[in-house]
C-alpha cells in the first residue's frame, strides 16, 4: 500500500466517495420519550389530534363577541352582562353558548364558549355585580389560541432523520406520544501507540508517554452531535496483530468505528495497514489542514475513520468527515451553526490545494465583529480548540486571505464582546 503523500484526495471528493462506497445499517428501536434525548428519529412522527383540541383563551378575562366590544373606550365603554365562569378543565360540551350583550369570565388556557369569538383582558374591563364595563375593543379572535393553531392533524411534527432536541420532547409529550422509534447507532472508538497511557488521579503523565485525550474528545463529540452511542475500547499499542484481532471483533459488533493516531506513513502507523488485510482502504489521506493523514475504509462492511492521535486534527476530521459521512448515510438532519461574517485582524496564508480549517477568536470591536486567528500551526495544541469560539474554513483553491478582509466563520461558541 502507498502512502498517502502520493496522491492525497480532496475533502469534497473524499466526502462523496465515502457517501458511495459506505453504508450504515442501523437497528431501530423504540425509547420512552424520556430517553430520547439526542436519538435520531426513525420514523416521521405525526400529530395524532388537533393541538390545541379547541379554541382557548391565551389571557385571563372575558370571552365574548368581538362585535359586541367595537368602539369601546374609557369615556364610552361596552357594557356586557356574564353570564357563566369558564374553567381550564370546563368539558366545552357544557359550556353554555355566549350570546349578544353577554360574556363569560375565563380563565387562560380555558375552552372558548360557543358563540365567544374573543377574549378581552382583565385589565381593559371594570366588573360591577353581574355586568363588566369593557374599555378597550378586541378584534376577531383576539387573545384566543386557536384550534390546531400548534399543531393540525396529521401534520408532521417530527421527521426522520432528525436529531431530538428538548423542544421535540416537549412537542410530542404535548400530544400524548409517550415513545418514540429511533435509530441505535453503535460507534467504536478505538486507541493506537505504545505511548498513550489512560487518565489517572491526576498529575503529569509517566517520561515519554501522553494521555489519551484524543478518544475522550472523540467520545463527547460524537455523543454531543447524536451521532451515535459511542464505545470507547481502549488502547491496542503498535502491535498490528493485537490491532487485526480488535478490529475483526469490534467490526461484529458495531455499526462504525472511529480509530485514533496510527494514520501516517511511519512505520509505525499500523492502522492503514491492518484495515487493508481485514477488507478494504477507500480513501488514504485527505487534503485538509490538519487532518491530512485522516483516511476510511470498510471492514467486514462497517465504515472505519482513522483519525488522527492529535486533538485538534483529530477533531478537523470528525467536523469535515466523519460529520457529513455518517449524517449523510443515516439521512440524518443535525442542526447547523450559525455563520457570522467578520473582520479578519491579520493575514492568514493557506497552502493552495487545501482546504484549511483555522480556529479562531470572533469579538466585537467598533461596532462589527473582529476575527482573531489562533495559534497557525499544531494538531496537538489544545489551548485553540478552549480559547477559540470560531472556524475559519479557506478552501482548496483560495491562497489565503488580507487583514481587514471580511470573512465568514462558523460559530461554535458566544461571541465574546471584547477583545480580552
Amino acid at each position: 500500500m502507498q502512502g498517502f503523500l502520493h496522491k492525497l484526495t480532496s475533502l469534497d471528493d473524499a466526502v462523496k466517495m465515502a457517501l458511495r462506497e459506505l453504508s450504515l445499517n442501523p437497528r431501530v428501536e423504540e425509547k420512552p420519550l424520556t430517553q430520547a434525548l439526542g436519538k435520531i428519529a426513525a420514523e416521521d412522527v405525526y400529530a395524532p389530534y388537533s393541538l390545541p383540541l379547541n379554541n382557548r383563551s391565551a389571557v385571563d378575562g372575558y370571552a365574548v363577541r368581538a362585535e359586541d366590544t367595537y368602539g369601546a373606550t374609557p369615556s364610552s365603554p361596552a357594557e356586557l352582562q356574564v353570564v357563566t365562569r369558564v374553567s381550564v378543565d370546563s368539558d366545552p360540551s357544557s359550556i353554555p353558548s355566549i350570546g349578544r350583550g353577554e360574556a363569560a369570565e375565563i380563565a387562560t388556557g380555558a375552552p372558548l364558549p360557543p358563540g365567544a369569538n374573543a377574549v378581552v383582558m382583565y385589565e381593559d374591563t371594570e366588573r360591577r355585580g353581574n355586568r363588566i364595563l369593557v374599555y378597550r375593543g378586541v378584534p376577531v379572535w383576539g387573545n384566543v389560541s386557536r384550534r390546531g393553531e400548534d399543531f393540525e392533524e396529521g401534520e408532521p411534527v417530527v421527521r426522520r432523520g432528525t436529531v431530538i432536541r428538548p423542544w421535540h420532547i416537549g412537542a410530542l409529550a404535548s400530544l400524548g406520544i409517550s415513545r418514540v422509534k429511533t435509530l441505535r447507532v453503535r460507534a467504536a472508538i478505538i486507541s493506537t501507540g505504545d505511548e498513550v497511557v489512560e487518565l489517572g488521579d491526576g498529575g503529569p503523565p509517566p517520561p515519554g508517554r501522553v494521555y489519551n485525550s484524543t478518544a475522550l474528545l472523540v467520545s463527547s463529540y460524537l455523543r454531543e452531535k447524536g451521532l451515535g452511542e459511542p464505545s470507547y475500547l481502549g488502547v491496542v499499542g503498535d502491535r498490528e496483530e493485537d490491532l487485526y484481532l480488535k478490529l475483526r471483533d469490534t467490526a461484529s459488533r458495531y455499526d462504525y468505528i472511529v480509530t485514533t493516531g496510527g494514520t501516517g506513513v511511519s512505520s509505525g502507523d499500523i492502522v492503514p495497514r491492518v484495515v487493508e488485510r481485514l477488507g478494504r482502504i477507500i480513501i488514504r489521506g485527505i487534503a485538509m489542514r490538519p487532518g491530512r493523514p485522516t483516511s476510511i475504509g470498510v471492514v467486514h462492511g462497517k465504515p472505519v475513520f482513522m483519525v488522527s492521535g492529535f486533538p485538534v486534527a483529530a477533531l478537523a476530521a470528525l467536523e469535515a468527515v466523519v460529520t457529513p459521512v455518517v449524517t449523510g448515510l443515516l439521512e440524518a438532519r443535525l442542526p447547523e451553526s450559525p455563520v457570522v461574517e467578520a473582520r479578519l485582524t491579520r493575514r492568514l496564508a493557506n497552502a493552495v490545494g487545501y482546504t484549511s480549517f483555522f480556529r479562531v477568536r470572533v469579538y466585537e470591536c467598533g461596532g462589527e465583529l473582529c476575527v482573531e486567528p489562533l495559534r497557525i500551526t499544531g494538531s496537538g495544541i489544545l489551548s485553540t480548540l478552549v480559547r477559540g469560539n470560531g472556524i475559519l474554513v479557506v478552501p482548496e483553491h483560495v491562497e489565503g486571505y488580507e487583514a481587514g478582509e471580511k470573512v465568514r466563520v462558523i460559530l461554535i461558541n458566544p461571541l465574546e464582546r471584547e477583545k480580552g
